[in-house]
């Protein structure tokens, strides 16, 4: 029986662990690149043990982005820093992925840290802004959701193709810069999602309408990647598998959409939710993993490996996940920002028999060869949190 800690292999890539650091949005770039930042953030989550480290969507062209402060890999002049990323997670002993995507109709934003509209949500700026731009999207329908209400470009048909090429074009660059794993991001409202929505998707030619025509940006695309990409390693998407509105993407469409995409070498399907509307009808934000439920559906109905992520933070409840085979991989987002060491700590709460294996060789030897106060060393024994908790309320 697998789980949480167990090695996994697909195609020719062995992780360490089922823990995937999932891809996060820093807003910390310039011009697209890579740098010290990313260097350090990054490989920290790989010395910290997780098996595979993904950093945020990275854009296959300018207009890709989500804000002019987010990263890309559309010029052969960003190699450089994803390399250097690569390297350094690579060295820490994990899988260096990355994540290709393009934002659509939810770019030409302002970073949310520096400021949000009167809703409390991202702000978009006015394509005439000097950080902004026209967004393009499969219709010229508008998000709407967050102030995302400026006029966008429906995309023609050659310019799909065109875009089919930056995705492979992209591609090649990450395999340059030494990445082992690939993934498409298709979710949360981002062009791929947006095509595959009737919210979004109005099209009447042959990329609208029908589950076959809404899903052929994605298998036209998986064709483009997969014709650069090498068979042995990994080829993965992030599908907006759910829009959570009746008249939105629809579930049972989506498996029959990914088994589409196995048959044109999708190797893994990361579930989320479709996000291309804000009016969702009883969204499941807080509850526990409400998105093993649907990945394991499209495990045992398509026959294809599945992950997700979404308040899968408990470590007992993530292991759980993996040992019920509901999924083949657990995704990490906040958990990873807030602990580098994460897998770490979810080893020595689940009792695993030595969790400093998961770190670097010699770190590992200091941290097993430790002669202080066990409850100084940085992680309280398992299960000291509920005792510190009681002696706290009795000092109240």
């Amino acid at each position: 029986m697998p789980n949480l800690f167990s090695p996994y292999t697909l195609k020719d890539v062995t992780l360490r662990n089922r823990i995937a650091m999932s891809p996060m949005t820093m807003y910390s770039s310039v011009e697209g690149r890579l740098d010290d930042y990313h260097v350090s953030y990054l490989g920290a989550r790989a010395a910290g043990g997780f098996g595979l480290v993904f950093g945020e969507q990275m854009a296959i062209t300018p207009d890709g982005r989500t804000t002019k402060s987010c990263a890309g890999i559309w010029s052969d002049d960003q190699i450089e820093g994803h390399a250097r990323v690569a390297a350094i997670i690579e060295r820490m002993g994990g899988v260096p992925a990355i994540q290709l995507g393009h934002t659509g109709r939810k770019g030409s934003e302002l970073p949310p840290h520096k400021g949000t509209n009167s809703e409390g949500t991202w702000r978009q700026l006015p394509p005439d802004h000097p950080d902004g731009w026209t967004c393009k999207a499969p219709s010229a329908i508008p998000y709407g959701g967050g102030g995302h209400t400026y006029p966008v470009h429906a995309l023609t048909v050659d310019e799909i193709k065109a875009l089919h090429q930056s995705y492979a074009d992209a591609a090649r660059r990450a395999l340059e810069a030494g990445y082992k794993w690939l993934e498409m991001h298709y979710a949360h409202g981002y062009l791929g999602a947006s095509f595959f929505s009737p919210l979004a998707n109005q099209r009447t030619d042959q990329y609208g309408g029908s589950v076959e025509n809404r899903v052929r940006f994605h298998l036209e695309a998986l064709d483009a990647v997969r014709a650069v990409w090498p068979e042995r390693y990994p080829l993965t998407m992030r599908l907006g598998s759910d829009d959570l509105h009746p008249a939105g993407t629809q579930f049972e469409d989506s498996i029959v959409a990914i088994g589409m995409m196995k048959e044109h070498g999708l190797d893994l399907a990361d579930l989320s939710l479709g996000f291309n509307t804000d009016e969702m009808v009883a969204a499941p934000m807080n509850e526990v993993g409400f998105m093993l439920e649907r990945a394991h559906r499209v495990r045992r109905e398509v026959g294809i490996p599945v992950a997700t992520s979404w308040n899968l933070g408990i470590p007992a409840n993530a292991d759980r996940a993996v040992r019920e085979e509901q999924v083949d991989l657990v995704m990490l987002g906040r958990p990873a920002l807030a602990n580098p060491h994460w897998p770490v700590w979810a080893a020595r709460e689940l009792g695993h028999d030595d969790p400093f294996s998961l770190v670097p060789q010699d770190w590992a030897w200091w941290l097993r060869n430790f002669r202080g106060h066990q409850g100084s060393i940085g992680w309280p024994d398992a299960g000291a949190k509920a005792e510190q908790a009681s002696a706290a309320r009795d000092r109240i």
